[in-house]
């Protein structure tokens, strides 16, 4: 860390005369809903406060560890609910800044802490005392209710999981472990950042911007005055910058370039190649999960999500895979006729592959993205994202200018119901070269009640494009409601225990609430009262609404099949049982050979970029859970169409209850069958993406 991130400021006359300022992530905040003061904290502030947090955090671990009363539920398993408030609290502000508005001095902390919480972590869920004190408990859990029991059933297995039942040589060696695989997770994530940072492509002709619509030009002039070429269209590495410039650009010379360079994030050579960080990781994985008596890690990670095994998984992925596989090929035939009509001599590659699906999807459903842009602006799809959780959950977002922000572009919303608090949500929607790629959500606070009613403080992080006002695609829209639906997992959240509250559930069920909402952007009911032209504030004619309607599988056999790969190659390094001479580029060529991946389509997130599954823990060897979670999203929304009415009080009152405030209380499959009286089949997955009679 350099000297000048802890130095005081010297040039200050008077610093010498006046008292210290107090840390702003350890003082006591006053600010409205109690939200961080993000103007006061700067990325010297965070050292100290984690110091302070750590120790405080191991005071109250070694107190619970070494009470000399027998373990009660209250003493231990409340103890260790309420240990580490503040840890958490500057945990959650640095990660979430790490992640939406980072800088060289947050990384630099970054990589250096990042280390330090997961020993730290490790060394409590090994500690032989404690694990004592919860297995103890185990004999006299009938005596708990029920959220009581799921809590300590969550910990003790959470313990159990980490090498709480190891030797000390074994528990010493899952420290390393655990502490190693976090320097590279964060050193992954920061590669990986840099690499889209430092690419551009300048369009300096207008020959250059053939065939660009004007949103996608005016995106790409913001693009180019934040990279330092004022006055010039800039193409970035952001998806809402290149996905819209391979679907448009008329230069196939330009549009490969840019794909070549989108594919091979994190494989560029130097210090922000990624390939020797994924062989070491998958290593580690695998060593970790023998430690723990499983043969794989794809076995250790499984075991604790609603598939189980890995053999569940990869009976899920390839009785979709088929399908899509023989989708994709007939959609690359129609491709390859289209090009050929337009004088198009060669074959159809990568690059080509949404600039043809684009013209072919306005041939056959008079339907483009330029043509649907103008009826979805921002702000009317953050209304339809709010009316509908008005509509289905009683909730209200009002506006709040007075709440501190991390970032110029944040907006506020208070979320109340029947005049009373439910939570703080902060909005952050546009692509900045501080901010990883993707989008996600993420909490500043979660949910609970030991401690009084704590409501939360959740945020939504996207990458859309700046514009005047700002256009979304249809696609960009989706990704809008999925992670609002997110959201509203952490907003409902209505549990005890902040250990269980909101999206703190099994991997492969976090997805039904975000992909569930995704429905209702779609129908007329929606669409009708919200897409609306930002020029002349007419209404989507219903005829472009019905198009929209038609064309949804448009394209499903190349979007599953890019989406099905990536979880093939994912489950495929964590189902490896000898890892020495991995060559993670090779293995993933070699997988992909097996499955027979049509050579045009790349896998949606290639190895050296996937973030999801080598940029921390979350997804590895979970990946696959976009799809389980769709077989179950498929299924919920026919529930509310069953009844006639996908606003159905009844049935938004079940999924509210036991889906979106419901946390981790009960098993997911409990959990989706007191929803819906019954788990789904793949039927209705396959029907949704139009692959029902693909094979």
């Amino acid at each position: 860390m350099e000297t000048a991130l802890t130095n005081p400021d010297l040039s200050d006359p008077d610093h010498s005369e006046s008292a210290p300022a107090p840390n702003p992530l350890i003082a006591a905040w006053s600010t409205p809903f109690g939200v961080p003061p993000f103007a006061e904290i700067r990325p010297e502030h965070f050292p100290p406060a984690f110091e302070a947090a750590l120790e405080a955090h191991r005071a109250e671990i070694e107190s619970l560890a070494a009470d000399p009363a027998p373990p009660s539920f209250e003493t231990t398993l409340l103890g260790l609910e309420t240990s580490g408030r503040l840890l958490t609290r500057v945990a959650q502000v640095f990660f979430n800044l790490c992640g939406a508005d980072t800088n060289p001095a947050l990384q630099a902390i970054e990589r250096d802490i990042a280390p330090r919480l997961a020993a730290h972590h490790a060394a409590i869920f090994t500690d032989a005392r404690l694990f004592q004190r919860i297995d103890a408990l185990e004999a006299g859990k009938d005596r708990l209710d029920a959220e009581a029991q799921r809590l300590l059933q969550r910990t003790r297995l959470a313990f159990i999981r980490a090498g709480a039942r190891l030797d000390p040589a074994g528990k010493a060696r899952m420290a390393e472990i655990v502490e190693r695989l976090a320097t590279l997770g964060t050193q992954f994530a920061q590669n990986l950042l840099a690499d889209e940072a430092a690419w551009t492509l300048v369009l300096d002709t207008e020959d250059d911007r053939a065939g660009l619509p004007d949103f996608v030009i005016d995106a790409a002039l913001r693009a180019g005055a934040e990279r330092g070429h004022p006055g010039k269209a800039v193409i970035t590495l952001s998806r809402s910058s290149i996905e819209p410039f391979l679907t448009f650009s008329a230069r196939r010379d330009l549009r490969r370039q840019a794909y070549e360079a989108w594919t091979r994030r994190g494989e560029m050579g130097g210090a922000t190649d990624n390939r020797a960080l994924i062989a070491e990781m998958v290593a580690l994985r695998l060593e970790r999960a023998r430690l723990l008596g499983y043969p794989t890690f794809a076995a250790y990670k499984l075991d604790d999500t609603m598939a189980k095994t890995p053999e569940a998984v990869r009976g899920l992925l390839e009785e979709v895979w088929a399908p899509a596989k023989a989708r994709a090929l007939r959609e690359l035939c129609d491709l390859q006729r289209l090009a050929e009509q337009e004088g198009f001599n060669g074959t159809i590659a990568g690059w080509d592959w949404r600039h043809y699906a684009e013209k072919l999807r306005k041939a056959r459903f008079d339907l483009d993205e330029a043509a649907t842009k103008p009826y979805l602006p921002l702000d009317q799809v953050i209304a339809a994202a709010f009316d509908t959780a008005s509509r289905l959950f009683g909730l209200v977002f009002t506006e709040r200018t007075d709440v501190p922000v991390y970032h110029p572009d944040v907006r506020a919303f208070e979320v109340s119901r029947d005049g009373r608090h439910v939570a703080l949500f902060l909005g952050d929607y546009f692509a900045r070269p501080s901010k990883r790629s993707g989008a996600w959500m993420s909490s500043f606070r979660t949910q609970e009640k030991l401690a009084g009613d704590i409501r939360p403080i959740i945020v939504n992080v996207m990458n859309f494009a700046k514009g005047e006002p700002a256009l979304l695609s249809f696609d960009d829209a989706r990704t809008l409601f999925h992670e609002f639906g997110h959201a509203l997992h952490g907003m409902l959240s209505d549990v005890t225990y902040p250990s269980l509250a909101g999206t703190d559930v099994a991997t492969d069920f976090v997805e039904l609430p975000s992909q569930l909402y995704e429905h209702w952007l779609s129908r007329p009911e929606v669409l009708g009262r919200f897409a609306r032209h930002h020029a002349t504030g007419q209404p989507m004619p219903e005829e472009m609404i019905a198009r929209i309607k038609a064309a949804q599988t448009f394209n499903q056999g190349y979007a599953t099949v890019e989406y099905v790969a990536s979880a093939l190659v994912d489950l495929a390094f964590h189902e490896m049982a000898d890892t020495s001479n991995l060559d993670p580029l090779a293995f993933e060529a070699k997988e992909l050979a097996r499955i027979g991946m049509p050579a045009e389509i790349s896998m949606r997130h290639r190895t050296p970029h996937f973030a999801h599954v080598f940029a921390g823990d979350g997804y590895s060897a979970g990946y696959y859970s976009y799809l389980w979670s769709e077989v179950l999203d498929a299924d919920a929304f026919a529930a509310f169409e069953e009844t006639g009415n996908v606003f159905d009080p009844a049935t938004a009152e079940r999924l509210s209850r036991f889906i979106y405030a419901a946390g981790n209380r009960r098993d997911p499959a409990e959990a989706y069958i007191a929803f819906r009286g019954r788990l789904p089949t793949t039927a209705a997955l396959l029907k949704k993406r139009g692959l029902a009679d693909a094979a």
